[in-house]
């Protein structure tokens, strides 16, 4: 069976290594933009490509006689990528373009949120003028500006520290107009959680739940990024979760999935991410993508029991509900290494040595090999996970993992941190209260 993988970062090493793992007799070709080390190393052929040339990436499929693709990023699904490499005979475990939407167009997801009914949907409002925009504004008071195309997890901006006051709000906004139409909503309070799911068009296998941490800096601060480290924990629930905000996120997504099917004839198949802040109300939905998160990717592949090609399969062959998809009880933490700067004025074409990283998986991001070596892009760089009985021993893992990267690099101690858990806990205690 030959199987393509599209995409070069982490999240697309992660699903590399785990098909790599399957029992099946397989052969993995990868279309990347940019060589990873860690991909190529696993593939039998590589192109070097942009993900979003459609064209080349079926000519490159068909001349490996490709059985089966999986789609990595979220770029090539909005250029329309598996409907053509359906169309040239290739089976995808990853979503068409109609409902991809759901991730690639914010005003489109939050309309078909609110004519489904589906549970979760804040108060918002899509606009394309100043006046009616900032009257939105002013009625809720305290907002999130959303643009409504893709972002690389770096457009969202919401009141506190990223944009003190309406005013700041406005700005952003009027400035995100210029280019496209600007999804308004309420400034959801409350922690943020990552619940992800194979789909066969039908049926959902849930993954355990895993919290990204987005903000740049220690202690939740700084800019936004793509994400600097994930945790999950065992059981498939985190501390601050109840079982009915788990309950209440899965329901949602299977409204979801079948309000896609019903809104666009065209059947979900593939990885559906559901990006959800816990409140005082219960779970509500702050986006949709349709595909893994990374660094969330790399959390949960790894513990998967279940043979990640049989799960393809199952998903392209709508037959997940006979598929027993099963993941190890272990807690993960994930930390990235990124570029000092990163992301506002990152240092690029940097060494990074790696050294003894004990137990932790190693997974290549956004870097380079030359000559053998590894240089760093400008973006997220290498991810470390570590795999423990408890969430402590998995982060000391991932931490002495880090310690022996060595390079121009920065990273967040604090992800997987006692401190920090507790004081999502305890938030999550006053709100309730």
């Amino acid at each position: 069976m030959n199987i393509l993988v599209v995409g070069g970062g982490g999240r697309e090493h992660a699903i590399t290594e785990a098909i790599a793992r399957s029992k099946k007799e397989t052969s993995i070709y990868a279309v990347m933009s940019k060589k990873n080390p860690g991909i190529a190393r696993r593939c039998k052929d590589f192109l070097l490509e942009k993900e979003t040339n459609v064209e080349q990436v079926v000519e490159f499929a068909l001349s490996k006689q490709t059985y089966l693709a999986v789609i990595g990023p979220e770029a090539p699904l909005a250029e329309g990528l598996t409907d053509a490499l359906q169309d040239a005979g290739i089976k995808v475990a990853s979503p068409g373009k109609r409902v991809s939407q759901l991730e690639f167009d914010k005003a489109w997801a939050r309309n078909f949120m609110k004519k489904n009914n589906i549970t979760g949907c804040p108060l918002f409002d899509v606009f394309s003028d100043k006046e009616s925009m900032e009257s939105f504004i002013d009625k809720l008071g305290n907002v999130a500006i959303k643009p409504s195309g893709l972002t690389g997890g770096k457009g969202v901006k919401v009141m506190g520290d990223q944009l003190p006051d309406k005013q700041a709000a406005k700005e952003y906004a009027i400035s995100i107009l210029e280019k496209g139409s600007v999804v308004v909503e309420e400034n959801l309070k409350g922690e943020e959680f990552t619940l992800q799911a194979f789909v066969d068009g039908k049926h959902l296998s849930f993954m355990p739940i895993v919290q990204d941490h987005k903000r740049a800096y220690e202690n939740d601060l700084g800019p936004n990024t793509g994400g600097m480290g994930s945790y999950s924990d065992k059981g498939d629930i985190l501390p601050f979760l109840t079982s009915e905000d788990v309950e209440s996120s899965k329901r949602i997504m299977e409204d979801t999935v079948r309000a896609l099917w019903k809104e666009t004839g065209q059947e979900y198949k593939g990885t559906l991410y559901g990006q959800f802040m816990v409140t005082r109300d219960g779970p509500k939905v702050i986006e949709f993508n349709a595909r893994f998160g990374d660094p969330e990717a790399m959390n949960v592949l790894p513990l998967l029991e279940t043979d990640y090609v049989d799960v393809l399969v199952a998903m392209v062959d709508g037959t997940l509900d006979s598929l027993d998809v099963r993941f190890s009880n272990k807690a993960t933490v994930c930390k990235y290494a990124v570029p000092s700067g990163y992301p506002e004025n990152p240092t690029r074409d940097r060494e990074v040595i790696v050294g003894d990283i004990g137990k932790a998986l190693l997974f290549y991001s956004s870097v380079y090999d030359k000559d053998g070596k590894i240089y760093t892009t400008g973006s997220r760089a290498i991810a470390v996970v570590g795999i423990a009985d408890f969430i402590e021993e998995a982060e000391k893992v991932a931490q002495n993992a880090l310690e022996n990267l060595s390079g121009d690099i920065y990273y967040r101690n604090d992800i997987g941190k006692d401190i920090l858990i507790k004081r999502r806990i305890e938030h999550m205690k006053q709100l309730r209260s």
